[in-house]
C-alpha cells in the first residue's frame, strides 16, 4: 500500500506511487505530516524557475500557479492530490514541510520560490497589507517595540487563526524558517480543535456566534474595522474558528470575560504541539481547525529569527468552511 493510499481521497480507485517527495507521519502529533522533498526534487525545480526572480512572481500572478505546476510535474502529479485531499481532512489538515538543501539565509529567494510552489498547487496566497506582497518577511530580533506580539521574542504568543482581521477568506497559513540565529526556544505551537478539551463548552456558549468587532494595529496596514463571529460551522457541522486575543474588541463586561476565559482554557491545553521548525522547512496548517502560535526565546543580544508567510485560499478543493460574511 502506497503512503498516498492512506490520505482521505475522493474515489475508491487505486493511488499511484508517490514521486518526488515522501510522506510520513510526524513524531510530535498523528494529525501531522511530514512532506520531505529530496534535494534532486528541489534541485530540479529551482533549475526550471531559475529565469524567473521573485521580483516575477510579485509582479505576474499567474506565474505563481506555473512554478506550482513545474513542481507537480517534477512528483509525477503525484503531489497535488496528496495536498488538496489531506488540507481538508478534519483528522489532519496540517504538514512540517521539509525541502532538503534549503537551509541557509543565502537561499531566501529559492525558499520563497518553493513555498509558493507548494501553496499554490491547492491555493492562492492573499494580499499580505503587511508587505504590500502575496507574502511577508519579517524579523524577530532581541530587542524590539512592535505594536503586536508577531515580533516580540520573549513572551508567549498565544493560540490562534490568521486572517481574523481582513475581509479575505483564509483557509490556509503557511510558515516557513528563513534564518535563525542565536537561538534556544521559540518553538511553534500548534492546537487542532478536535483536540481541545473545551472545545464543546465554548463552541455552545451563547457569544460563541454572536458577531464581533476586530481592530488591526497599525503595523498591519489594515484600517478598517471588520465584524464576525469567533465559531462558524463547516459543510458537516462541525466548529471552526477565527480568534485571535490581541485584535477582538469585546464591547462589554460579558464579552470580556467569556473572551479572558477562552483565552485561558486555549493555552492550558494539554494537547499543544510544541514543534520545533529546521531553517528552510514551513507549517502548512487549515487556518480553521488549527491554531497556532509560538513559544518564548530566551534572550540573547544576536537573536534573530526571519520567517517568510503566505496565507490564503483553497482553489483546488472543496473548502471545510461557510464563506464569512462581511
Amino acid at each position: 500500500m502506497s503512503q498516498l493510499s492512506q490520505l482521505p481521497t475522493s474515489d475508491t480507485s487505486p493511488s499511484p506511487p508517490l514521486k518526488g517527495f515522501h510522506l510520513s507521519r510526524s513524531a510530535e502529533s498523528e494529525r501531522l505530516l511530514q512532506l520531505t522533498f529530496p534535494r534532486e526534487t528541489v534541485d530540479a525545480l529551482l533549475e526550471a524557475v531559475a529565469e524567473w526572480p521573485i521580483q516575477a512572481l510579485e509582479y505576474k500572478s499567474f506565474l505563481r500557479f506555473r512554478v506550482a505546476k513545474i513542481l507537480d510535474d517534477i512528483c509525477g502529479n503525484t503531489l497535488q492530490p496528496v495536498l488538496v485531499s489531506t488540507m481538508v481532512d478534519r483528522d489532519t489538515g496540517a504538514f512540517m514541510v521539509t525541502p532538503e538543501g534549503l537551509d541557509d539565509v543565502e537561499q531566501a529567494d529559492d525558499m520563497v520560490k518553493f513555498a509558493t510552489a507548494v501553496a499554490h498547487l491547492m491555493g492562492r496566497s492573499n494580499f499580505d497589507a503587511m508587505s504590500s506582497q502575496y507574502y511577508a518577511r519579517f524579523v524577530v530580533q532581541n530587542i524590539d517595540n512592535s505594536d503586536s506580539y508577531l515580533r516580540q521574542p520573549h513572551r508567549v504568543m498565544e493560540l490562534h487563526n490568521d486572517g481574523t482581521f481582513v475581509e479575505q477568506d483564509t483557509d490556509y497559513v503557511l510558515m516557513m524558517k528563513i534564518d535563525e540565529q542565536n537561538m534556544e526556544g521559540g518553538n511553534s505551537l500548534l492546537l487542532h480543535l478536535d483536540d481541545w478539551e473545551d472545545l464543546n463548552i465554548f463552541s455552545r456558549h451563547p457569544l460563541a456566534h454572536r458577531q464581533m468587532r476586530w481592530t488591526a494595529p497599525p503595523s498591519k496596514n489594515v484600517a478598517k474595522d471588520v465584524f464576525h463571529p469567533i465559531f462558524d460551522v463547516d459543510t458537516a457541522g462541525r466548529p471552526i474558528m477565527s480568534y485571535i486575543d490581541q485584535f477582538v474588541q469585546p464591547k462589554d463586561f460579558e464579552e470580556g470575560n467569556w473572551l479572558a476565559d477562552m483565552s485561558d482554557s486555549l493555552e492550558s491545553s494539554q494537547h499543544k504541539v510544541s514543534l520545533a521548525v529546521p531553517t528552510g522547512s514551513f507549517v502548512l496548517i487549515n487556518n480553521h481547525f488549527w491554531l497556532h502560535g509560538r513559544d518564548r526565546f530566551m534572550p540573547h543580544p544576536k537573536l534573530r529569527r526571519e520567517l517568510m508567510r503566505q496565507r490564503g485560499y483553497f482553489t483546488h478543493a472543496k473548502t471545510l468552511r461557510n464563506p464569512r460574511q462581511v
